[in-house]
């Protein structure tokens, strides 16, 4: 069972006895004589703690090869090297405002084309196809609007065509969804996000199965060197155990949420795809999103997502800020719409702070 395979995540089997793995913070590794090594040599090459990690992480997603990174935008930067110019990759429309970012400057200084389009559109899909495509890059959970989008058809027009299916993994995690083993080819996280869940650790990984990018994507790792610390690497490990246990309860308190929320007066909308801790949801255009953030007490408005706490975040000026106003206008990122990250704590005391902090925005004359 998954569950079982999280909690014993990378246990240790040294000769000490040591149920939790030691951080090997060494950048250096003496050598015996001339051609002979340990299997490590420079940390950023290889290093014992964060080896563990990818090692455990490769396996619970059912990968051979993972990456860890620096962070998630670094992950994302690591597969842009796979690419080159003139090359197009087809993205979902709504997604993370920093990889749309990222996207941009690729296409700027590198002319690697990006096209938005809506992937649970299959004859769009396909009338996006040229010969120069060569990924699709999707959210099977777009951020932050929450749409969802069947994989499976698209694993068979990439197969098809020849084309790198790429997953951006982070809303659902290797605990509720291992595209690999269903045909994609390339799976990332902002490990900073579920993967972490303390909100204490920035980093990324990206996992494949096949050698060839197994290669590539190390050779990019250790010359581009956005590597993971020692430190963080035991974090991730040390998160990974209680993945389970956080992913059930923020579901179940997301799905409460989502429920009651549609019946309050004050929502325009609410938006939630049946799965994981994430949704989002628009105010009616009589409340104040500034006065309502102000309010809130037991939740908190940061910018993050994925850890104990509920998180409430503004998209419009904080994750899409650097997407410009007629980008945002086409995808429904609008000055109504924040994107909360259900946490642990209990239901009800979630769902009254909210219902107290819209109160509190509420124009007069309008009830909740």
């Amino acid at each position: 069972m998954k569950s079982t395979q999280l909690a014993q995540i990378s246990l240790t089997k040294d000769r000490t006895g040591a149920t939790t793995n030691p951080i090997y913070l060494s950048t250096a590794y003496q050598h015996e004589k001339l051609g002979c090594s340990t299997g490590f040599d420079y940390t950023r090459t290889k290093n014992p703690t964060r080896s563990q990690f990818e090692e455990a992480f490769a396996k619970l997603e059912g990968g051979k090869y993972s990456f860890a990174t620096s962070s998630g935008m670094a992950s994302i930067q690591l597969i842009c090297n796979l690419f080159k110019p003139n090359d197009e990759i087809l993205v979902s429309f709504d997604l993370y405002g920093g990889t749309f970012r990222l996207f941009e400057f690729y296409e700027k200084q590198y002319n690697i084309k990006f096209k938005y389009i809506d992937f649970s559109n299959i004859d769009e899909v396909n009338a996006s196809l040229t010969e120069n495509t060569r990924a699709f890059f999707i959210e099977p959970i777009s951020n932050p609007l929450m749409f969802s989008v069947d994989l499976d058809p698209l694993y068979a027009i990439a197969q098809e065509h020849n084309i790198l299916t790429i997953i951006d993994n982070t809303f659902l995690t290797p605990y509720l969804s291992t595209p690999l083993k269903d045909g994609a080819d390339i799976v990332l996280h902002s490990a900073t996000k579920y993967i972490s869940g303390h909100n204490d650790v920035l980093a990324g990984v990206v996992t494949v199965t096949d050698d060839n990018l197994g290669e590539l994507l190390g050779q990019f790792h250790n010359m581009i060197g956005a590597t993971l610390s020692p430190f963080d690497s035991y974090l991730l490990v040390r998160g990974l155990k209680t993945l389970h246990l956080r992913l059930d309860r923020a579901t179940e308190n997301a799905r409460k949420l989502a429920e009651s929320l549609q019946s309050v007066n004050s929502i325009e909308e609410v938006l939630y795809s049946g799965r994981t801790g994430m949704l989002s949801i628009r105010l009616k255009q009589d409340y104040s999103v500034d006065r309502f953030l102000q309010n809130i007490d037991l939740c908190i408005f940061a910018e993050s997502l994925g850890g104990t706490e509920t998180f409430i975040t503004f998209p419009y000026t904080q994750t899409h800020v650097d997407m410009a106003d007629e980008e945002k206008d086409k995808r429904g990122i609008d000055e109504y719409l924040l994107r909360l990250s259900i946490g642990i704590e209990d239901y009800e005391d979630i769902y009254q702070d909210i219902l107290q902090a819209l109160k509190k925005s509420k124009k007069e004359g309008v009830s909740l």
